[in-house]
């Protein structure tokens, strides 16, 4: 700790310095000044935590200087010194933040005394001081977090309470909003290597900078949804475009990147906020992202959504087409598809996304259909972003071409697929044939073959125009009747060598099929 001793009389100063006990007190630097303004000078320089100043000096007073003082370096204890025991001065040294008044000549005990208690009132304040800065400092540096988290909190309220949300003094109850919604994709969060906190930050700081400039609204990452940033205006709203065109010209030319931005409707209170942003969600959705402008701002007001085509209609010309199995099946669906969906050169957001939902419904069912492992992808969203280009505009025939792409690699797939299992089936009847005479499970030829129980039933009927327990009948009957011919085993025997161990099922089984018993049948054999 530092100490200054301001005093005209040198003796006064000198008696200070011997006097005190500065070494207990960890004082261990001692500084003098013969006015106030060698003193002014002194303390810019070395910011004394503790001043022992007299009341009367040339060129500036004690009241001066003391004035300076709480107003420079407040943190600083002063002692006043003078040889004039006066009420007048006692009141000027209180109302400048003295910490004690000492009169001359000085005593050394109440001069210890007076000393040591300045020296703890400063460390005391020290303490506090420091854990204020640490505080401040915390909150400087989740000041974003927290006012991203508290902003996404007001957003979802459907009262206010006051001293909640006292620190935003533009929050009135009663008082005109108007929200804006910005969508931060992917592609946005790679432009920063994938940081998504730098992001929101980089992109935050040039929304707030403008809005701090016109004194008009806030800008915050709304945490309740992915890839959104929500602007709440509560003033000018009639420079709301520009202030958005400005906005995200300045994103486009300085990061370079494009983050469309929609306006909400203007709500009359603070609890209605949601609805304004739902409105500017709305209009998000339905944006046409097929035109090519110089700022994505839509501030159109939507009366309806418009109508969602859906891609279930052509269900039935996508089964033609895999049924053929040729990639031309599908060019001109494709293109009857994609001039459908986008009538008047207008494709929404909306639309895509269902229109791409819906291809992978499909996709799953055909892909289940061939017995083919389907990978759902992790993000429908994230793999249509990659179709726009850095202005914001969706690139259809690149994405035309990226599904036919996909088609052409199923279909090759479906090829095969069709002729190994094609092989399979035929494998399938050897085996068959082979093991007639025991209780074949179709779970059984599942594990055998490593085919689903589902692909081998509808395969082997589709091959063999019947189903496999048809015809495991039919071999059994016709190995039945051969022997029938040739030996003289009786019927039971018989019956066990076929598979049958219930001799009767047997007789029953083979009078259902051949319209005789199988005694009648050998008869009759036997009388030809």
């Amino acid at each position: 700790m530092k100490a200054l001793i301001v005093d005209d009389e040198k003796h006064v100063r000198e008696g200070i310095r011997i006097l005190a006990d500065w070494e207990q007190n960890g004082i261990r630097e001692i500084y003098e000044a013969g006015n106030g303004e060698e003193a002014i000078q002194l303390i810019q320089t070395i910011r004394p935590e503790i001043i022992f100043s007299d009341m009367k000096m040339p060129k500036m007073d004690g009241t001066q200087l003391l004035e300076w003082i709480k107003e420079n370096l407040p943190d600083s204890k002063t002692i006043v010194v003078t040889g004039f025991d006066d009420y007048h001065y006692m009141r000027k040294a209180i109302h400048f933040g003295s910490s004690d008044y000492l009169l001359k000549p000085i005593e050394p005990e109440i001069l210890n005394q007076t000393l040591e208690k300045a020296v703890n009132e400063w460390k005391e304040e020290e303490v506090d001081r420091k854990r204020k800065e640490t505080s401040s400092l915390l909150i400087n540096e989740m000041k974003p977090v927290y006012r991203d988290r508290k902003l996404t909190q007001l957003m979802n309220c459907d009262s206010i309470q006051d001293e909640k949300y006292e620190e935003f003094e533009w929050l009135q109850p009663s008082r005109q909003y108007i929200l804006s919604l910005i969508r931060v994709d992917g592609k946005t969060i790679e432009t920063f290597q994938g940081d998504r906190d730098l992001a929101y930050f980089s992109i935050l700081n040039v929304i707030n900078e403008i809005l701090i400039e016109f004194e008009c609204g806030v800008g915050f990452r709304y945490l309740s949804k992915k890839g959104q940033i929500v602007i709440i205006f509560w003033d000018k709203f009639e420079q709301i475009e520009n202030l958005l065109v400005r906005m995200y010209r300045t994103l486009k030319n300085v990061m370079d990147i494009s983050c469309p931005i929609a306006v909400g409707k203007l709500v009359n209170s603070s609890t209605k906020l949601i609805a304004s942003y739902q409105q500017a969600r709305e209009v998000l959705l339905n944006r046409n992202i097929l035109i090519d402008s110089e700022s994505r701002v839509f501030i159109n007001s939507l009366q309806s959504s418009p109508i969602v085509k859906s891609l279930m209609s052509y269900a039935p010309s996508i089964e033609l087409a895999v049924k053929t199995g040729e990639i031309g099946a599908f060019e001109e669906l494709i293109n009857q598809i994609a001039k459908d969906l986008t009538e008047n050169n207008y494709l929404s957001p909306r639309q895509l996304l269902n229109l791409q939902n819906e291809y992978m419904v499909i996709s799953n069912k055909w892909f289940k259909y061939y017995n083919f492992s389907f990978k759902e992808p992790e993000g429908i969203a994230e793999r249509i972003e990659l179709f726009f280009d850095s202005n914001g505009t969706f690139k259809l025939e690149e994405y035309k071409k990226r599904i036919k792409r996909e088609i052409g690699i199923f279909l090759k797939n479906v090829k095969k697929s069709t002729v190994h299992k094609n092989n399979i089936i035929i494998d399938i009847e050897k085996y068959l044939q082979e093991n007639f005479d025991r209780d074949i499970k179709l779970q059984e030829i599942s594990d055998h073959f490593y085919i689903s129980r589902e692909y081998i039933s509808r395969k082997f009927k589709q091959v063999f125009n019947e189903n496999i327990s048809d015809y495991i009948v039919r071999i059994r009957l016709e190995k039945a009747k051969s022997l029938l011919k040739n030996s003289q085993l009786k019927i039971y025997e018989i019956a066990s060598m076929i598979g049958y161990q219930d001799d009767k099922y047997f007789r029953k089984v083979f009078k259902k099929v051949e319209g005789m018993t199988p005694n009648e049948y050998r008869a009759k054999y036997v009388k030809q």
